[in-house]
């Protein structure tokens, strides 16, 4: 839902997956520095693509710097376009936060196991719950 490349918020702030929140910080600070529109000093045939930059860079720290927003991007259920009407941000990020609590321990048996869970309580994943 994030995208063909899972990665590509990441890629947008030129940070690792693994980036801590002040790396975050100074990733997005340092890039909207650069490509902020009022302070562009490139071409002016250029200001599309600037501020098409731009926004690119605040979509992607407005999802990285928030933890829940993150952990559903990292998991692959974050989708922007999406208004949320019925609140499966808000359940999905519930869901998601438990499992993380539960990572400690035999991590990656254990996400698989939850993963499948939830997959079978969502059923067909193009239908919406009601």
């Amino acid at each position: 839902m994030a995208g063909d490349d899972p990665l590509r918020y990441y890629s947008i702030l030129g940070i690792h997956n693994d980036a801590s929140s002040s790396e975050i910080r100074s990733a997005y600070h340092k890039l909207a520095l650069k490509w902020h529109p009022d302070r562009w000093t490139g071409s002016k045939t250029d200001d599309n693509e600037v501020k098409q930059r731009f926004q690119q860079i605040q979509d992607a720290y407005t999802v990285l710097s928030n933890d829940g927003k993150r952990l559903m991007y990292d998991s692959g259920f974050f989708n922007p376009l999406d208004d949320d009407e019925e609140g499966f941000g808000d359940f999905m990020q519930e869901i998601l936060s438990l499992m993380e609590k539960e990572r400690s321990e035999n991590e990656e048996s254990r996400k698989a196991e939850l993963q499948k869970m939830l997959l079978e309580l969502m059923g067909d994943p193009s239908t919406k719950l009601c």
